[in-house]
């Protein structure tokens, strides 16, 4: 699989009302990851208008030992 970018999650900006983080994509449209995704270990955001698609790094050990709120404040806390 072939990545525009990696990313780190921090860099990236988090939407309480969609629980999307997002990254702005060169094509003009954004990036798309959900939270819940992330917490599954899904990695790769994808821009939903074109083809490119970013890996986002995020501590394999922060994700494994986080669930449920207190994954949402960490998450928050990055954004």
């Amino acid at each position: 699989m072939s990545f525009y970018d990696e990313i780190e999650i921090e860099d990236m900006t988090y939407h309480e009302s969609t629980t999307l983080y997002t990254y702005p994509c060169p094509c003009g449209d954004q990036f798309e990851i959900s939270l819940s995704d992330l917490r599954d270990g899904e990695e790769v955001a994808v821009c939903p208008s074109c083809s490119l698609m970013i890996k986002v790094i995020f501590e394999a050990m922060e994700r494994r030992d986080c669930r449920g709120a207190e994954m949402e404040r960490l998450m928050d806390s990055r954004a």
